[in-house]
């Protein structure tokens, strides 16, 4: 493996079968840090649950149509009556008018009000956790979340197999372009990821299981939430590669920086349309993944615009050269 993975110049003549030899150790390769990357989510896996519960709301009671904890009548009574025996019994607890024995039973009194108060359902507050209705569900689920995590964790090496093995076709200007490109495509992906799970996903999952919610008898089914959530930070990661896509549409000349702020309009239309067909279609998700898409395409704009002045000086230069040639001769 290791003579096949050797580095391989643009010059260098192989056969078929080196071709096929680098592509299995390559992909051996991707099969190791694969195994790697799902042993250790897998040993950790209870970690990426908990992870991935938190946009769970409290399961203290059902969530309000306003997204507002919404608690059983007689519970809310109760938790009032408590309230205020504690407030007066704190009062006595303090008052100069009763004496040392009395301020200490009201305040045994007041004590016991919160005591009662924390003892009533919903107190606690707890995480609601997600069910599961099959008899294999649980574990399936758990390696379902597992393998993309380590798909996630492996996708550097994924990447980088991946570029090395097409290397070598490529001339050394192509290679110096194709670098920055290997860099930013995980970073861009990665940074996809960690927006979806900090600012689109709790609003989204609290806005879904809060709408109605007076109506229904909302049970969250583990399956579906986590394919749901794994799906959202896959396809915003996914959507964050939009600048290097640009970009390759400008190498090969089919767009630039004047056609991207000529047809703006267009572009914006055209985001909201990409985040209106990103899992969860709710007005919610999609408006939190139509802006960074604006946000980038924007940048983009800015991105193909230097690009384009670097071709342009880089003509100017090569038509000034070719003058010079001329010239001589």
């Amino acid at each position: 493996m290791a003579k096949v993975l050797r580095p391989i110049g643009h010059e260098d003549k192989l056969t078929i079968v080196d071709h096929l030899d680098e592509l299995r150790s390559r992909l051996i390769v991707c099969v190791i840090a694969l195994a790697v990357a799902f042993g250790v989510c897998f040993w950790q896996n209870h970690a990426l649950l908990t992870m991935l519960g938190r946009a769970l709301p409290h399961s203290s009671s059902t969530t309000g149509q306003h997204g507002l904890a919404a608690v059983p009548t007689e519970t809310a009574q109760l938790r009032q009556a408590f309230s205020i025996i504690e407030r007066g019994a704190s009062t006595l607890a303090v008052s100069r008018h009763l004496s040392p024995a009395d301020r200490q039973s009201a305040a045994l009194m007041a004590q016991g009000a919160r005591d009662g108060a924390k003892a009533l359902p919903g107190s606690a507050s707890p995480k609601e956790k997600p069910i599961t209705i099959g008899v294999g569900e649980p574990f399936m689920t758990t390696l379902t979340v597992v393998a993309y995590f380590a798909v996630l964790f492996a996708l550097p090496v994924l990447i980088y197999e991946g570029y090395g093995f097409v290397f070598p076709a490529l001339k050394p200007e192509e290679r110096r372009a194709v670098w920055p490109a290997m860099i930013a495509a995980p970073v861009l992906f990665v940074i996809g990821v960690v927006f979806a799970y900090l600012v689109v996903l709790p609003p989204a999952v609290h806005f879904l299981q809060g709408y109605n919610s007076d109506q229904f008898d909302i049970l969250v089914q583990a399956k579906s939430y986590y394919t749901f959530q794994l799906l959202t930070m896959l396809g915003i990661g996914v959507a964050f590669q939009l600048p290097l896509g640009l970009l390759a549409l400008h190498r090969v000349g089919v767009v630039d920086g004047r056609t991207l702020t000529k047809h703006w309009r267009y572009g914006i239309v055209i985001m909201a349309v990409v985040a209106a067909a990103l899992p969860g279609a709710d007005p919610v998700t999609t408006a939190l993944e139509t802006v960074p898409l604006v946000i980038l395409y924007l940048a983009s704009i800015v991105t193909l615009k230097f690009a384009d002045r670097r071709a342009a000086a880089r003509a100017a230069a090569e038509l000034s050269q070719m003058g010079d040639g001329l010239e001589i001769t």
